[in-house]
């Protein structure tokens, strides 16, 4: 049998590593969806959907593996949790159920018009859910109040200033996201156009994160000693640095996936240093990971199950992928 300490750190991760997928490939097509609303010409609209709708309904299913798992590795967390973020949550689930229904429907809806309006609320369902899952994850970096293992907020936290700002700057992230994407996958005027925005949101999205980490140094002087620590800090500089470098020379580079991956790869180490910054709290401002933890017997038999889930759902979205790959034209509506 494995130590508790052990198999609480390979839950905690096997968690992690769910959410951290489902922000990094479902966060591309919401991207996406966000850059559908700034586009006027019908046959760019057109292209721009069918590169994520093939692929966006496998890419939710790491959303499904990170509420579950939460419910079933850290019950003391989700208990919390979820009264203190019902209302973000509704609005998330709503918004996401908004932007499915646009993005399988819009070649139903006849007129251009009516293309354009249905475009519209898929853009609208990808801003809501952008936002949300941001002010979400500000609200448990922000903490939660919470005593005796019981929710003690007012249910509001998740409107104070840093989980907007949190919310807003998912938002840009993903939008980020979206456009190196259609860098990637599609040709002519519409890579060209998604090459300037991406560039532009690459800046924004560098002075936001930066105002981010900053601020979260603030909030609790455990996060300050974290985030300061030459350990944590450097080795995430350099890093930094040669993402940015290698997502400049993408563009002058023939494989138009690389933009795409260093996006990607910041997206991976500003998980990391939230990470970093939390341990051992799974909510703050005391909730550790091994006091939210449920039975030794519980967090192995989901282990087991993560084990058999993890390498399927890999394998699910790895062929989706490799299937639809290629690039998309911008012809019809």
């Amino acid at each position: 049998m494995l130590d508790n300490d052990i198999l609480t750190l390979l839950c905690a991760a096997a968690l992690g590593f769910s959410v951290l997928n489902y922000v990094l490939l479902d966060g591309t097509d919401l991207g996406v969806g966000v850059l559908l609303g700034l586009t006027r010409c019908g046959q760019q609209r057109r292209a721009m959907a069918v590169t994520i709708l093939p692929i966006w309904d496998a890419n939710e299913t790491w959303l499904v593996l990170g509420g579950g798992g939460l419910l079933a590795l850290f019950p003391l967390a989700y208990a919390i949790l979820l009264p203190a973020l019902y209302l973000p949550f509704i609005l998330m689930f709503l918004a996401l159920i908004l932007r499915a229904v646009a993005l399988e429907f819009r070649d139903y809806a006849g007129s251009n018009r009516l293309k354009r309006g249905v475009d519209g609320l898929h853009s609208v369902g990808s801003l809501l859910t952008g936002g949300t899952q941001g002010m979400v994850l500000g609200t448990l970096v922000q903490g939660v109040p919470n005593q005796d293992g019981q929710y003690s907020g007012d249910g509001w936290e998740w409107l104070a200033m840093f989980p907007l700002y949190c919310g807003a700057v998912l938002v840009v992230g993903y939008t980020w996201l979206g456009a190196c994407w259609l860098y990637w996958r599609t040709e002519e005027q519409l890579q060209q156009r998604s090459a300037r925005q991406a560039k532009v949101l690459a800046s924004i999205t560098a002075v936001l994160l930066t105002v981010l980490v900053a601020w979260t140094a603030t909030l609790d002087t455990r996060y300050l000693h974290r985030l300061s620590d030459p350990l944590v800090w450097l080795p995430a500089a350099v890093v930094l640095v040669a993402l940015l470098i290698c997502f400049i020379l993408g563009f002058r580079s023939h494989r138009h996936s690389l933009p795409l991956f260093a996006a990607l790869g910041i997206f991976v180490l500003a998980f990391a240093l939230m990470i970093a910054a939390l341990y051992p709290l799974i909510v703050p401002p005391n909730l550790t990971l091994q006091a939210a933890a449920s039975s030794p017997t519980s967090q192995l038999f989901m282990l087991i199950g993560f084990a058999v889930l993890i390498p399927v759902t890999l394998l699910y979205n790895t062929y989706g992928f490799r299937v639809f790959s290629g690039k998309v034209h911008a012809t019809g509506d």
